[in-house]
């Protein structure tokens, strides 16, 4: 059995007590499929391309620029709004200049409608500008079209493997929880929570089981969302107005900096008065679905050993968010070698 197989098969068994062909099992994936359908026709197909974020952040900053690229669906390209200052590319680009004091090259090849099955041709155009860090954030479009979580676990581990391998470090973004998407109505919405949260279990396992890292997104479309919808939702009341994209990158801002290696010397340990602690990779994977804001990462050892019954032992950790910033337009007047 692969990794990927068998990372699936331990966030089916741990988290959720499963063990069957899918993530969800064979009678919930039933009713998903069938109300997929008729969620579908109420949002409605995205048209519009969003504002490209693509290019230079931090031009006060010194050098060498840290390199990244964005990948993955319409919540990476930031679809629903109108300025490129208000999308996530651009607020995590400047967040990353402030923070880490280096200039920023960032390149989306992040378009509406993907899914996993989608990034290996985005990863093709990636890994010609040789980047430093790869921001993922996908999985929903994989749940409005009620494809098998089996198929996109393994196609996203792959995914971090080839980034992994190309020298990039990895930040993947879960699949955010679904249950407050208003157009999606019962029973589909108690099925998309529940189906939405095993696939971040199961997206963390395999992105750190390939050496990549991941942070919970419940928060940019779960309770914060929820209480406050005509704030955070757009227009179409299912993809984040210019605010919720704004709480998304804060929310990642914080593990892209430890990826780039600017880690404030109190967060080198993980903090137990914080939650953060090193566990089982299962048990964390179960831990940050349930809480949005967590990242799990790195490698842990307990008693000098990596591994325990349970898996690897990973770092669980709720970094602090950065301050805001005012949000910079990118520059092109400067240029990446390929």
């Amino acid at each position: 059995m692969g990794k990927a197989a068998a990372a699936r098969k331990l966030a089916a068994a741990a988290a959720y007590g499963g063990g069957g062909l899918s993530l969800v099992g064979a009678s919930l994936y039933g009713l998903l499929r069938a109300e997929a359908t008729i969620a579908r026709r109420t949002i409605g197909d995205a048209d519009g391309e969003p504002p490209d974020s693509s290019g230079w952040y931090g031009p006060d900053h010194p050098g060498p620029a840290i390199k990244v690229v964005l990948l993955g669906d319409s919540s990476a390209a930031g679809y629903g709004v109108e300025q490129v200052q208000e999308t996530p590319g651009a607020s995590l680009a400047t967040g990353l200049a402030e923070g880490a004091d280096r200039r920023v090259y960032l390149r989306s090849f992040a378009f509406v409608g993907a899914q996993t099955r989608d990034l290996s041709g985005q990863i093709d155009r990636a890994i010609g500008i040789e980047p430093d860090v790869a921001v993922i954030l996908v999985g929903v479009n994989d749940v409005t079209h009620s494809r098998r979580p089996s198929e996109s676990v393994r196609l996203l581990g792959a995914a971090v493997r080839r980034l992994r391998e190309a020298g990039a470090e990895v930040v993947v973004g879960t699949c955010p929880d679904l249950g407050s998407i208003e157009p999606i109505a019962t029973p589909l919405r108690q099925v998309a929570r529940l189906w939405s949260r095993r696939l971040a279990a199961a997206q963390t396992i395999v992105t750190v089981e390939a050496g990549g890292r991941t942070v919970s997104l419940g928060s940019v479309l779960g309770p914060e969302f929820e209480a406050t919808p005509s704030l955070f939702f757009g227009p179409d009341r299912f993809h984040p107005s210019a605010a919720g994209y704004a709480s998304l990158a804060s929310v990642l801002l914080p593990s892209v900096l430890a990826a780039v290696g600017v880690i404030p010397v109190e967060e080198l340990v993980p903090e137990a008065a914080r939650g953060e602690a090193v566990l089982p990779i299962t048990e964390a994977a179960v831990e940050a679905a349930r809480v949005p804001g967590t990242e799990v990462g790195g490698t842990g050892h307990v008693d000098g050993v990596g591994r325990g019954a349970r898996g690897h032992w990973v770092q669980l950790r709720r970094r602090r968010r950065q301050p805001e910033t005012d949000v910079e337009s990118p520059s092109q007047s400067e240029s990446v070698g390929t």
